[in-house]
């Protein structure tokens, strides 16, 4: 396979990644606050699996920005 197949493939698969990891944080700002019922508004640290969830999305971020750097490289030669 070429280099700039595996690169746009794993572009898009990295992305939905990122969208399926920002979907899944919902720290209180589930359907309710969207409507407006954002009771219990407080400032508290992450814990457990929403941080391992926080962190896994910056490392898929950072791994999607490379990615498409890595793809325009590529496509300027």
């Amino acid at each position: 396979m070429d280099l700039k197949k595996i690169l746009n493939i794993s572009e898009l698969v990295i992305s939905a990644l990122v969208i399926i990891s920002i979907l899944l944080q919902q720290q209180g700002s589930g359907l309710g606050s969207v409507f407006g019922g954002g009771g219990g508004e407080s400032y508290r640290s992450k814990r457990g699996a929403e941080k391992i969830l926080f962190n896994i999305t910056i490392i898929l971020i950072i791994l999607f920005v490379s990615n498409g750097i890595a793809i325009a490289i590529l496509n300027s030669k």
